[in-house]
């Protein structure tokens, strides 16, 4: 239990309201020494700050007519640094820029009229902070819906230096996206600011009550502590994000080889480069919680493909440009050894390019240019995709340089009651703010390549070229030829990279000339099942992505991928008809390689996360079709989680089955015949869903070999 404060120093400006009123009786019936104090006072040096354990500024009103505030702002500073605390609840939280404690202000200051009970929608990577101490689980009724509740939050932007702890949970829906409680360091100091659902005149319940005593008595205990802080680092800290990754190890759902984020929300790739003998990956990343919004750029560097490092958030909105809503999706070059970045930035109804140019040889600091964005006209030719959202749908980047020194840039984008396309711009110069608009490489057909593209990527192969693009329903590819000339693109083939949740897919071309390609594999869980996890979202395993001597597609594990394999623990090959045989094998990170040829049965089939009453399992079956089926009827009991089958065509069944599974806590990747592709999520439920059996049914299947590896963690351990 959190020691409350000893002694607090009550804010007010001109003289108390009501409401400010009701809370200070409120702390004097709940034992807690408050003590008016006047900004005023504070102002003018008349008052010492350092009397007070913990100070306390809660307000219903706007802050437009405190005067003065700015003159409190040297003596605050000097109070946190040196230790104390600073509690700002309601629309005191709109104090954090004047006062200097952060440069982003709340977005959203209003009064609003509740018609449900509200409270704290806690964060799982953070419920075992002190602050939330002896309060039920993650959500948190703190308010009834009685009379207006003024409110100050974080909404479409994020603070600049603090952490978000909880958004706001209201009785009819869950709103990760409203931050109600964030959490600031300022030297030896804390400052909490808790923006909504707590108000003490007018009637409560004993749960809502019970719920506002403990918040309050841990926040205020906390601040006033010498030995405990509100938060663990400054959002962008690595230190923080390692702490937060070790938060959330034990879940047995959480892959321990691919990479996933410390917590909170991850999607596409982005910026995959290899500089300096390190593999840089940045990701789409929200520092406020497992949903997707509010977009930063996350960053995890390898040396090796196998084993990975959190790197402080690399890219961050500004407050006031083209960026301000998010920094979405885009990619990395060698301009003469400077590397860049050109990505998607979102403001009001725009999505417009924006440059940013690294400063430090970790690729941690990145400079955005003052030229952003650098394309600030969308083409008129062919008219674009529009929603009620945007003004026209144009996103994400690829970017290369010709043979003849141009550089080429793609942006997804769809054509107005039409197809989804890739459009082509150039420039002559280096410094990549230049670009001439010269029209679509490619416009697919809406029924079956989709109505927008996302992600365009073209990579080269030398005589043929492959584009790929991402359609919101699954990512397709095109094989061809590229004329840099014309800005045409010629297809020869055309088919699905991966048949599952995989997406948004980015590569790179390594120092030994090799195509290497990460994709986003979708969380295929629900909402609420995300914000319980405290994460979501994990990238695939590094692909090798060539064309064989025929010309075909090929698609592999990266051979650096071996080195995760720790025991081989079962090794046979066998001759099955019709039977169900447990193999000696338990594990949620396991590798198979299986050579499987079906010769007069209907299917085979090997079963992993299988519970010993067979309650939970997934299969992984082959059939007579010539599919591979991932069937998840039974992977959970949880009803949160996706049990749709999916599946994918191979090669005909009179040869032999070459399959390479990977198991990741909830990921499974399978690669059949160094070609075809499928990534799904399970999610079981049970401790013991770890058994691993195969079968055959309706006949004889010869498995001419069977592989299975124990495979270890690309993260360091956890403190």
């Amino acid at each position: 239990m959190t020691s409350s404060a000893n002694r607090v120093g009550f804010l007010f400006d001109d003289e108390l309201s009501p409401e400010q009123q009701a809370a200070l009786e409120w702390c004097e019936a709940t034992g807690i020494d408050a003590e008016p104090v006047s900004l005023a006072d504070i102002a003018a040096g008349a008052e010492a700050l350092e009397a007070y354990d913990v100070c306390w500024w809660h307000r219903t009103e706007s802050l437009e007519s405190v005067a003065k505030l700015s003159d409190c702002r040297e003596a605050f500073d000097t109070y946190l640094r040196g230790g104390n605390g600073l509690l700002l609840s309601l629309r005191a939280l709109e104090a954090v820029s004047t006062l200097g404690i952060d440069p982003v202000a709340p977005d959203v200051s209003t009064v609003e009229d509740p018609t449900t009970t509200t409270g704290l929608l806690v964060q799982a990577a953070y419920d075992e902070q002190p602050v939330f101490a002896d309060l039920n689980g993650l959500r948190v009724p703190t308010r009834v819906p009685d009379g207006p509740q003024p409110s100050a939050r974080y909404e479409a932007i994020l603070p600049e230096r603090g952490v978000p702890l909880s958004s706001t949970l209201r009785e009819d829906r869950e709103a990760p996206h409203e931050v109600a409680l964030v959490g600031w360091q300022m030297g030896a100091g804390d400052v909490a600011g808790l923006g909504t659902a707590v108000q003490f005149e007018g009637p409560t319940t004993d749960e809502t009550a019970a719920n506002r005593r403990r918040l309050l008595e841990n926040l205020l205990g906390v601040l006033s502590a010498d030995d405990q802080r509100l938060t663990d680092g400054r959002p962008e800290d690595a230190t923080a994000l390692s702490r937060r990754r070790a938060a959330l190890a034990d879940d047995h759902h959480r892959p321990q080889y691919h990479l996933s984020p410390p917590a909170n929300w991850l999607n596409d790739p982005n910026g995959v480069i290899q500089w300096n003998d390190e593999y840089h990956v940045f990701y789409q990343y929200n520092p406020g919680g497992p949903y997707h919004g509010t977009i930063h750029w996350g960053h995890a560097v390898s040396d090796d493909l196998v084993t990975w490092e959190d790197r402080p958030v690399a890219l961050t909105p500004s407050p006031d440009g083209p960026d301000r809503d998010g920094c979405w999706s885009g990619c990395a070059v060698d301009v003469d050894g400077t590397p860049l970045i050109l990505y998607t930035g979102g403001r009001g109804d725009l999505q417009l390019p924006c440059l940013g140019t690294a400063t430090d040889d970790d690729l941690s600091v990145w400079e955005k240019s003052d030229e952003n964005p650098i394309i600030d006209t969308l083409p008129e030719e062919p008219p674009l995709r529009s929603t009620e959202h945007w003004r026209a749908e144009f996103r994400d980047h690829s970017v290369w340089q010709a043979d003849d020194g141009t550089w080429h840039h793609l942006i997804g984008s769809g054509i107005e009651d039409g197809g989804g396309t890739a459009l082509l711009y150039t420039s002559d110069g280096d410094e990549l703010t230049d670009w001439e608009y010269q029209g679509p490489i490619l416009v697919g057909n809406p029924e079956r390549d989709g109505h927008m593209w996302e992600c365009p990527e073209l990579l080269d192969f030398g005589e043929r070229q492959l584009l790929h693009i991402s359609n919101y329903e699954a990512v397709r590819y095109y094989l061809g030829g590229y004329d840099a000339d014309d800005g045409a693109f010629d297809v020869d083939r055309t088919g699905l990279l991966d048949h599952g949740s995989f997406y948004a897919p980015q590569s790179l071309r390594d120092d030994d000339g090799r195509w290497l390609m990460w994709g986003w594999v979708k969380p295929e869980r629900d909402a609420s099942a995300q914000w319980d996890a405290g994460w979501s979202g994990t990238l695939s395993l590094p692909r090798l992505v060539d064309l064989d001597a025929g010309g075909r597609l090929r698609q592999r594990p990266a051979p650096e991928l071996t080195a995760l394999r720790e025991a081989h623990v079962h090794e046979e090959t066998a001759t099955l008809t019709d039977e169900h045989r447990s193999l000696p094998v338990t594990g949620r990170a396991l590798e198979m390689r299986a050579e499987v040829r079906i010769d007069d049965a209907d299917e085979f089939g090997l079963v992993v996360r299988q519970s010993p009453d067979e309650e939970e399992e997934t299969l992984i079956r082959y059939t007579r079709e010539s599919n591979v089926v991932v069937d998840r009827a039974a992977s959970s009991v949880d009803s949160r989680v996706s049990d749709e089958p999916v599946s994918m065509p191979v090669t005909p069944v009179d040869d032999s089955l070459s399959l390479r599974l990977f198991l990741d806590g909830s990921v499974l990747e399978l690669f059949a015949n160094d070609r075809h592709c499928l990534t799904t999520r399970i999610y079981p439920t049970r401790e013991d869903s770890n058994g691993v059996s195969l079968y055959a049914a309706g006949g004889t299947v010869t498995l001419e070999a069977l592989d299975i590896w124990q495979l270890g963690s690309a993260w360091p351990n956890p403190e």
